[in-house]
C-alpha cells in the first residue's frame, strides 16, 4: 500500500476538540487539507483525530497555526508526533 510518508517528513496524530454544533463541518475541512491522511470521528475526550502528514517540523507547524487553528468549530488541538511505526494496517514495519 502506498503511502505519502517517507522517512524524512513528520507523521502527526492530531487529536482535536470541537464545538458540538460543528463537528460535521470540521471534519469536512480538516479532510480537504492536502496533508491529511485519515479522519476519524471518535468518542472519548478527543471529538476528531486526524492522521497528519508533512515534509518537517516547520511545515507541520505553518500547517496547524495558519489553516488548522483557523478552521471555525475548533476549540483546541493536542498534538502526538509519531517517533517510530511499529506495525502499521496488520503488518510488521522496518520503518
Amino acid at each position: 500500500m502506498a503511502t505519502k510518508f517517507s522517512k524524512g517528513g513528520i507523521k502527526a496524530i492530531l487529536h482535536i476538540f470541537v464545538e458540538s454544533n460543528q463537528l460535521e463541518k470540521v471534519a469536512e475541512e480538516i479532510t480537504k487539507l492536502r496533508e491529511t491522511l485519515d479522519v476519524f470521528e471518535v468518542t472519548g475526550e478527543f471529538d476528531i483525530i486526524a492522521i497528519i502528514n508533512t515534509e518537517n517540523i516547520e511545515s507541520f507547524r505553518e500547517l496547524l497555526k495558519d489553516k488548522v487553528l483557523k478552521i471555525p468549530g475548533i476549540k483546541s488541538t493536542v498534538t502526538s508526533i509519531v517517533l517510530h511505526i511499529h506495525k502499521k494496517d496488520g503488518e510488521i514495519t522496518y520503518e
